[in-house]
C-alpha cells in the first residue's frame, strides 16, 4: 500500500545502532554523539538499543556494572535530552532496582525520556533470554536480570502512542496484541539479537509483529563485536503498519531516519480491519487489554 501525504509534515524518528563494551562512558560518548546526530537531523525522537549502557562479559561484571534509575549515567542521558530537546527511547538499562540488596539481581528496563528530561516511563522486561542455540552457547539472561512484573501502557509521543517492549518479547505476539489493544501505534523492540537468530529470524519477527498489530515497529539494535566473548546481528530498522521496511542501518554504528505517517496507519486499519474481526469466543482474548 501507497501512503500519501507530504513527508516534511510527519514526524522523524531516528534509530540507533551501536557496539557496546564493557566501557560505559565510551559508550555513552559514542551514544551521545548519534542523539546529537539525530538532534540536527530534525528528529522528535530517537531511539538507543537494548544495553546501550554496557555489554559485559559475565554476569559478574554486569553487576558489577549496573546503577539504578538515579544513578549518574541516566542523569547523563536526562541532561542530553534537554540539551538536544528530543525524545529518548533508552532500550534497555541495567538496573538495580529497590529490591537489589535483597536480590543482588537486576531488571532489563526500557526508559523513555521526554525532551524536558524527564522519565516518562519505564518498562523491565518480562520475557528473559534463557536459551541455548548450537553454535552460539547458552544465554542466561536469569543468572543477573529478574523478569519485570507487568506491562506498561503505550505513553503518546510526539510521534504517536509508543508501546514499550525489548528483544526477546518479540518472540510473543500477545504482548504485542496487547500494547496494541491498548492503543500503540509504534512498538519497539531495541535488541542485542546474535548472529545465529538474527539471519534467521530478527526481520521477519519484526515485520510479523507489524502486520498483525497494524502498527510501526522500531527496533534499534547492537551490531558487531563487543568483546571477545560476544557479538551482535545489527540491521536496526523501522517496518510500516503494511509490513514493509522503510529504514534500514548500514553495517557498523550510526543511524537511519523514518517519518511516522498515523494517517497512512489509520488507512491500513480501516481497509482491513483485523481487530474488529477477533473470535475471542474460539480461541480468547489473546493479548488482553491492558488494564
Amino acid at each position: 500500500m501507497a501512503s500519501s501525504s507530504s513527508s516534511w509534515e510527519l514526524p522523524l524518528v531516528a534509530v540507533c545502532q551501536v557496539t557496546s563494551t564493557p566501557d560505559k562512558q565510551q559508550n555513552f560518548k559514542t551514544c551521545a554523539e548519534l542523539v546529537r546526530e539525530a538532534a540536527r537531523l530534525g528528529a522528535c525522537l530517537a531511539f538507543l538499543p537494548e544495553a546501550f549502557d554496557f555489554i559485559a562479559r559475565d554476569p559478574a561484571e554486569t553487576l558489577r556494572l549496573s546503577e539504578p534509575l538515579g544513578g549518574n549515567l541516566l542523569q547523563e542521558y536526562t541532561q542530553l535530552a534537554r540539551e538536544c530537546g528530543l525524545w529518548l527511547s533508552l532500550g534497555g538499562f541495567h538496573e538495580r532496582g529497590q529490591d537489589w540488596e535483597q536480590t543482588q539481581k537486576i531488571y532489563n528496563c526500557h526508559v523513555l525520556l521526554n525532551s524536558k528530561g524527564s522519565v516518562v516511563a519505564t518498562y523491565r522486561k518480562t520475557h528473559l533470554c534463557d536459551v541455548e542455540l548450537p553454535g552460539q552457547g547458552p544465554m542466561r539472561e536469569s543468572n543477573s536480570t529478574i523478569p519485570g512484573p507487568s506491562l506498561e501502557s503505550p505513553v503518546s509521543t510526539p510521534a504517536g502512542k509508543i508501546g514499550l517492549a525489548i528483544c526477546y518479547d518479540m518472540r510473543f505476539p500477545e504482548l504485542s496484541l496487547a500494547l496494541a489493544q491498548a492503543g500503540a501505534e509504534i512498538l519497539t523492540y531495541p535488541s542485542a539479537f546474535g548472529s545465529i537468530t538474527g539471519p534467521a529470524h530478527w526481520e521477519v519477527l519484526l515485520r510479523a509483529r507489524a502486520i498483525e498489530t497494524q502498527c510501526y515497529v522500531v527496533a534499534a539494535a547492537q551490531c558487531g563485536r563487543h568483546h571477545e566473548k560476544r557479538a551482535s546481528y545489527g540491521h536496526s530498522m523501522v517496518v510500516d503498519p503494511w509490513g514493509t521496511v522503510v529504514a534500514r542501518c548500514s553495517e557498523g554504528p550510526g543511524l537511519c531516519l523514518a517519518r511516522i505517517n498515523l494517517n497512512y496507519l489509520q488507512q491500513v486499519r480501516q481497509h482491513m480491519p483485523v481487530f474488529q474481526h477477533r473470535r475471542p469466543d474460539l480461541y480468547g482474548n489473546l493479548g488482553h487489554p491492558l488494564s
